[in-house]
């Protein structure tokens, strides 16, 4: 036994038909650049360049030298099994593949050609069809980089120029009626190809059709003038006149072997018009094997409901198109209920992978699958007209009395269709197409059906379907995680299963850790064809883009893995205004390469993100690319910036922004506090990734400006680890811009945040670091917001008289400046603590004093907190009904504002007042809310102080006033 490999389609290698596990698609491609070259060396660079295309990452030659490793060891061990080895060796040179040329099918292949070319006719049909058998498909065609896709194109031309030689052999010896379906076929794929439509043309005037040869010359003599400007060339026209004239020399050779009935062909005596009687009429089952199913209920009965009953009251058939991204499963439904639905048409089903979105191939014509249509409906191959419109003519007189479906398999677009839609009402069409076939709705009434991705109840159903229960019940972490990575993609969840079925030794454990790592995931997904490698899916999808709308995936995935964007942000990224935006993703809606969740907002498969990522990477030049980001980045910090401004109207929040790259069309922010808080729940995602963005180029004063502007929602929400990480990362860009002010602010709100999640040390360490630069910038009002942080820490720490020390200070110093704000939140902090101490009146006199100037200026975020340590103060002092007013009203002022954090808060402080008097039933339902909330917020520990009270609480008499609460984790406003 040898070993074998295969260039010409997949990368392939087999010792006596036993595949070689060539590992990942970037393996596979090392391997193809070293068999090109075989028994050659290849400067590592030039492995590089061909592997990774002129954008190189860091880490690539380490990587590289990874697969060569991995690459001698599987070639080792097929060796071990065989009597004719590989190698790959490591020569001055570069790398040098080892073994004999003939087991490389393309060397192989250039050898049998280059024989045939020099060989008598009769031998070199035979060569020539033994070189063409060697071919699979598309040249490796998962593999994606400009040397593979130039080398591909190559090889290509290679096989066409083979093919023409083999047709000028064939025809020599009388041939051409074996060659007439094959001619056909060839010419819809390459209509400009002059010697082929010669070639053609040969073929039907011998088979006595002399006016669809000359219709043949017609249309390429219209297709050249059109496309190129030009004539038809001389030898094309000899045909033409040869055929014009009968010239003898274009006559059947005499020793031609006499024509046999074409396969498929009705056996019984046939009318001349090629079309059996009634009684003699084929009955074609053309499905295929349905194959692995789950799930998919509801979208079984929607197709049950659109093809129930053939045909619609019009007299026209029933269609429905079944549209969804690249192995979502479109196929697997319409064959499941194709088969399922069998039974409804007696007459027969046909069916035709149309190739619309093919790794390999072009996509076919109409007339192509009319021809084979009329093959299956056991029409002789002889009476088929050429004209299309006659093709399609005979197609529908075939099926027009019959009950038929017509199942349309990865169709491009409408016009391959509409020539295969029958035009009576016993029959029934299903479509299916990664394009949301719209037009098809407009001009045939179809039914449309979007597929998304499996259900996690299915997705784990069909992962079980590869792997059985029981080595699901085995590790149910690791298949949480594959299955989670897969995300719902059915085909991406088969080629996981089936990785892990094969008995290569690989735990869910190890392919779930594979999964793991962004950018080797796609390589994880495939299972070694185009047609169960998700990379190669995605591909075809996005050769089929125009240029604008390619430019516009490869920067949505540049972009990051924010699961949505909204249609502004996307209009800067791409920069373009919102209008123009929305017309170039709407194409890539309509090849399902994004969806819109909500109107104006836009979200990303993660696999297809990935991809989109991997294509930046390589198609998209890096100035562009950061351009895009900044404008992208740009968006989120103006437009984010006057939102927070209406969060949170103080003069300390005021910012000095660099104006807006050109492209970017900023939008007028929320007219009020709550629109603001849903457009920050919409856009932080994005904000968090813009910053993250920001981060990586070292924009740094774009960096704590972003962490500013987020600051405020964060706060609110109660997103206590976020909030930590979007400081740790803005502190470290202040301090890289060196300035005070920045650093103090960096310094304070990561002190907050420490304080908020209970880290005192740190949290007195970074607002001493914060003092520090504040107090090195003579920024006065920066020094009172510090303090106010150092109480806020203190009090967490049970210190209310050291807290409020330091709150007296702040308002001390907010007295001095001129922001009516900052000293209405200083005056509420101070009675705050001064309740919290027993100095109800003086806490008293200050909150009043505090609401009244938050009222004045409208500030509702500043009103709630202090009727909120207004109710304290009254419930400490037992008017238990003016602190129910007061906390209800809080509480819905800060439901309103979407501040979830203090909402909280004040739930349980509800809790107590109710406590308080004897509503035991309406006190635990208020902490079970707050608890409930507590919990999202991860604040385990405060929830579950709430849910032992509410245990331990039993009826007690009305009137019955406890102690005062230690009270809440309770501020007035993010300093």
């Amino acid at each position: 036994m040898t070993i074998e490999f295969g260039m010409l389609g997949e990368i392939q290698a087999h010792v006596g038909g036993t595949a070689v596990d060539l590992g990942p698609v970037r393996q596979r491609c090392v391997l193809a650049a070293l068999l090109t070259d075989v028994n050659r060396a290849v400067p590592v660079d030039g492995l590089l360049g061909r592997v990774w295309g002129a954008h190189i990452s860091p880490g690539a030659r380490s990587t590289l030298y990874s697969y060569l490793s991995r690459l001698r060891q599987a070639l080792g061990a097929a060796a071990d099994a065989s009597s004719s080895g590989a190698a790959i060796e490591r020569r001055p040179g570069g790398y040098v593949l080892l073994t004999d040329p003939d087991l490389v099918d393309l060397h192989l292949f250039r050898d049998l050609v280059g024989r045939a070319r020099a060989a008598e006719d009769e031998s070199a049909a035979a060569l020539f069809e033994r070189a063409l058998g060697l071919w699979r498909g598309e040249p490796f065609a998962t593999l994606d980089t400009p040397w593979c896709n130039s080398l591909r194109a190559s090889l290509l031309e290679e096989r066409h120029a083979c093919l023409l030689d083999r047709n000028d052999v064939l025809l020599r010896h009388g041939r051409h009626a074996a060659l007439l379906s094959e001619l056909a076929s060839c010419l819809d794929g390459h209509a400009l190809d002059e010697r082929l439509a010669a070639q053609y043309m040969l073929a039907l005037y011998r088979s006595g059709r002399t006016a669809d040869a000359l219709r043949c010359f017609d249309r390429i003599r219209h297709a050249l003038a059109e496309e190129l400007g030009s004539d038809p060339g001389p030898e094309l026209r000899r045909r033409h006149q040869q055929v014009l004239t009968n010239d003898p020399a274009i006559r059947v050779p005499s020793d031609a072997p006499a024509p046999s009935p074409a396969a498929g062909a009705v056996p019984t005596s046939v009318p001349a018009s090629g079309i059996a009687s009634s009684r003699d009429r084929t009955v074609p089952r053309q499905l295929p094997s349905s194959g692995l199913f789950v799930g998919r209920g509801a979208e079984v009965a929607e197709l049950d409901k659109a093809l129930g009953t053939t045909g619609r009251a019009d007299g026209s058939a029933a269609v429905c198109a079944v549209s969804g991204s690249g192995g979502v499963g479109k196929t697997s439904l319409a064959v499941h209920w194709a088969h399922r639905a069998m039974g409804r048409f007696p007459d027969g089903q046909l069916y035709v992978d149309l190739r619309g979105f093919t790794p390999s191939g072009e996509p076919l014509t109409s007339a192509t699958a009319v021809r084979g249509f009329l093959d299956a409906l056991g029409v002789d191959p002889g009476s088929i007209p050429a004209d299309q419109q006659a093709l399609t003519g005979l197609y529908r007189t075939l099926v027009a009395d019959r009950r038929m479906l017509v199942v349309l398999d990865n169709a491009r677009d409408v016009d391959q269709v509409t020539d295969l839609l029958p035009g009576g009402a016993g029959c029934a069409v299903l479509v299916t197409s990664r394009r949301r076939l719209t037009g098809l709705a407009v001009t045939h009434g179809a039914h449309l059906l979007p597929l998304d991705v499996l259900s996690p109840y299915e997705s784990r159903n069909l992962f079980g379907r590869h792997l059985g229960e029981e080595r699901l019940a085995a590790d149910p972490a690791a298949v949480t995680a594959v299955l989670e990575h897969c995300a719902g993609l059915p085909l991406a969840i088969s080629v996981a299963g089936a990785r892990a079925a094969v008995g290569s030794g690989l735990t869910l454990a190890a392919l779930a850790e594979e999964l793991q790592a962004r950018p080797e995931r796609l390589d994880a997904l495939d299972a070694g064809d185009l047609s169960t490698n998700v990379r190669a899916v995605c591909r075809v999808s996005y050769r089929s883009l125009t240029d604008r709308a390619a430019e516009a995936l490869r920067l949505l995935g540049a972009a990051g893995p924010a699961p949505e964007i909204g249609l502004a942000a996307a209009a800067a990224l791409l920069g373009e205004p919102p209008a123009a935006a929305r017309v170039t993703l709407r194409e890539l809606e309509t090849v399902h390469l994004v969806q819109q969740p909500a109107p104006g907002r836009y979200g990303m498969h993660d696999l297809i993100r990935l991809y989109a990522a991997e294509r930046a990477a390589e198609d998209q030049p890096r100035e562009s690319r950061e351009r895009a980001l900044r404008r992208l980045t740009d968006f989120y910090l103006h437009t984010g910036y006057a939102c927070d401004l209406i969060l949170s109207p103080f003069e300390h929040h005021v910012l000095e922004l660099e104006p807006a790259l050109d492209g970017v069309t900023l939008v007028e922010p929320p007219a009020d506090q709550a629109a603001v808080m849903s457009w920050f729940r919409a856009e932080h995602a994005g904000l968090v990734a813009a910053q993250r963005v920001a981060h990586l180029h070292r924009w740094d004063r774009l960096v704590w400006q972003l962490a500013r502007v987020v600051d405020g929602f964060l706060w609110r929400q109660g997103r206590l680890h976020e909030h930590l990480a979007l400081w740790r990362t803005g502190l470290a860009a202040a301090e890289r811009l060196g300035e005070g002010t920045a650093r103090a602010w960096a310094h304070r709100r990561l002190a907050h945040a420490c304080a908020r999640v209970g880290h005192h040390d740190r949290a007195v360490h970074h607002a001493d670091l914060a003092l520090a630069a504040a107090q090195e910038a003579a920024d006065v009002t920066e020094q009172a917001r510090i303090h106010d942080v150092i109480a806020w820490s203190w009090a967490r720490q049970g210190d209310d008289r050291e807290a409020l020390a330091h709150v007296r200070h702040t308002l001390r110093l907010q007295r001095q400046g001129a922001d009516p704000l900052a000293q209405a939140n200083a005056l509420n902090a101070v009675g705050w603590y001064e309740a919290r101490l027993g100095e109800y009146g003086q806490a008293l006199a200050h909150c009043e004093e505090g609401l009244e100037i938050h009222r004045r200026h409208g500030f509702r975020d500043g009103e709630a907190c202090t009727l909120d340590s207004l109710g304290f103060i009254a419930h400490a002092a037992g008017r238990h009904d003016e602190a129910l007013a007061h906390y209800e009203r809080a509480r819905v002022l800060f439901h309103d504002l979407g501040n979830l954090y203090e909402e909280a808060n004040t739930l349980a402080n509800l809790g107590d007042v109710h406590l308080a008097l004897g509503r035991t039933d309406r006190a635990r339902d208020q902490w079970r809310r707050a608890a409930d909330l507590f919990r999202v917020q991860h604040r385990t520990e405060e929830a579950g102080r709430l849910e032992d009270k509410s245990a331990a609480t039993t009826d007690r008499p009305r009137g019955r006033t406890p102690s005062p609460p230690a009270g809440p984790d309770h501020t007035t406003q993010p300093p």
